[in-house]
């Protein structure tokens, strides 16, 4: 009896340590609660160049200006034009804010805030898509305001994903900062709705230098990361070429696309914040700071060239 105790006192103990090296790196109410606004029906599904998108660009200049990111040329917002899909939009917009870090040497990291809109008459609200990855970019914005980063970090809210990675094309197509200055892309696009826990990072077999510092991201008590769904021989499953990164490895800069496995509210117009998964989503939005975080620690060669 008294050496069942001794056991469960120790693994007590050790649950303790784990929970204590682990600290939390965001605040899980405040990552819901941009969901919640940014999926909302007012926005009408956000799409680009509609009302709703405009309400979504305001919510997060908004949220940019109160974590304190500082803007490039005087304003978060950066016009572009659109063109895809019978919709023309004069004045796209992408939000950027940054945070300087002891080099010049930048990570972008890039979640898109626009999506569908609204399809006979229903409302495509996109929570996970990607309202979820607006929130974990607003979330890595607060956690490294307050912890000075190594390498300067870009925040890109990106317009147009949906019609044809534009966004993405716009901000390297007039970059607000030296293209070879950028070392990698960290792309978050659906990081919420995932019952088996599993957050993936997809892009370490283009780019395998980042492997062992993805292996060291430790699991969550929601959610683990795992790599994979990005070789040329998965076809559909490879996802390379499925969101904003894909712009960044086409100019052969390295990226880490976060997101999960497609599920049954895909582009449907149950992709509501009431089915998001709010136990998985916080530590999955967790372990994308903890990836930047150790960048920030281990530095590796991301960039032969600069």
């Amino acid at each position: 009896m008294k050496r069942r105790l001794s056991l469960t006192f120790v693994l007590m103990c050790a649950l303790q340590l784990t929970a204590v090296a682990q600290k939390q790196v965001l605040d899980p109410q405040l990552l819901l609660r941009d969901v919640q606004v940014l999926s909302a029906d007012s926005m009408s599904g956000r799409l680009s160049g509609t009302e709703g998108n405009r309400m979504a660009q305001d919510y997060i200049e908004k949220r940019f200006n109160e974590i304190g990111l500082q803007p490039y040329n005087n304003s978060y917002r950066h016009t572009f034009r659109l063109e895809g899909r019978g919709i023309v939009v004069e004045e796209a917009v992408n939000l950027i804010g940054f945070i300087p870090g002891k080099t010049d040497k930048a990570i972008v990291l890039t979640a898109h805030y626009d999506h569908v809109g609204a399809r006979k008459g229903e409302i495509y609200n996109g929570a996970d898509d990607n309202a979820s990855g607006v929130g974990a970019l607003l979330a890595a914005a607060a956690y490294f305001k307050t912890n000075k980063p190594y390498y300067t970090l870009v925040f890109a809210a990106l317009d147009g994903e949906e019609l044809g990675l534009q966004g993405a094309n716009a901000f390297l197509e007039n970059p607000p900062l030296a293209l070879d200055l950028i070392q990698l892309n960290v792309n978050m696009d659906m990081l919420s709705l995932n019952q088996q826990g599993e957050l993936y990072a997809s892009g370490a077999y283009h780019y395998p230098v980042l492997l062992p510092l993805l292996q060291q991201v430790k699991a969550r008590p929601q959610a683990r990361l795992l790599t994979g769904h990005d070789q040329p021989e998965q076809g559909q499953n490879d996802w390379t070429r499925q969101s904003d990164h894909y712009q960044f490895h086409k100019r052969q800069i390295p990226f880490i696309y976060f997101g999960v496995e497609d599920h049954p509210h895909y582009h449907k117009p149950t992709d509501d914040f009431e089915n998001i998964n709010s136990t998985f989503y916080p530590d999955a939005a967790a372990l994308v700071i903890d990836f930047v975080q150790l960048l920030n620690k281990k530095r590796p060669a991301l960039r032969t060239t600069n």
